[in-house]
């Protein structure tokens, strides 16, 4: 993760001499949920809403075409019918390809690919009759209920939005977890990360 971080800011950086890169600021509500198979089941969670905001940058490809980076909290989870609830929080590192033509009065960006993210914090909230009871989700006293989970996570992000001239940006975004992220897979255990969201931003 410290790899990729360090590859962004070179990017960032080596996108200041080209002279046209844009950076900015982006915040709005986060709603996920997870896909988990496991004993032969498969559920996907009720939505849980979080936060997603932090700073982004676009940098010049070509005319119109920009790689769309940064670096984002994201807040992610789940909630399934048996009063289990977990809450995760990742930074995240978005890699777009961006088509930005202009339409009106701004530019329509539109953007997919990978990202990769780093859980920060997490936890498992159960309760059992009237007993309630939580577990750190990225650490070993989640194994008493199977569900710790890797700090590492990956996947695909969409974009979508529109940018006015003056700076306003207003977008959503939707990421598709890939990785297993179960620290234990056994018997084809599974857990999958899904989101969507809205954002309100501001380029610069």
């Amino acid at each position: 993760m410290k790899k990729v971080l360090l590859s962004v800011a070179a990017l960032m950086i080596a996108g200041i001499t080209f002279g046209q890169t844009k950076f900015g600021i982006v915040a709005g509500p986060n709603f996920s949920s997870a896909t988990v198979k496991g004993g032969g089941s498969k559920e996907t969670g009720d939505l849980v809403v979080g936060l997603r905001a932090g700073v982004t940058a676009d940098l010049p490809l070509a005319d119109e075409f920009f790689i769309g980076t940064g670096l984002l909290y994201e807040g992610k989870g789940s909630k399934t019918n048996d009063n289990l609830k977990t809450t995760l929080s990742y930074l995240q590192v978005p890699i777009n390809f961006l088509f930005k033509p202009e339409v009106g009065n701004g530019w329509l960006n539109l953007g997919a690919g990978p990202y990769v993210a780093y859980g920060i914090g997490g936890k498992h909230k159960g309760k059992v009759g009237n007993i309630s009871a939580d577990w750190k989700a990225f650490d070993d006293e989640s194994n008493a209920i199977g569900g710790k989970l890797k700090r590492f996570d990956a996947g695909l992000g969409i974009v979508a939005g529109y940018e006015m001239k003056a700076g306003l940006y207003l977008g959503i975004n939707a990421d598709l977890g890939l990785v297993n992220a179960y620290d234990n897979t056994d018997n084809d255990r599974s857990w999958r990360n899904t989101s969507f969201g809205v954002s309100v931003g501001y380029k610069f």
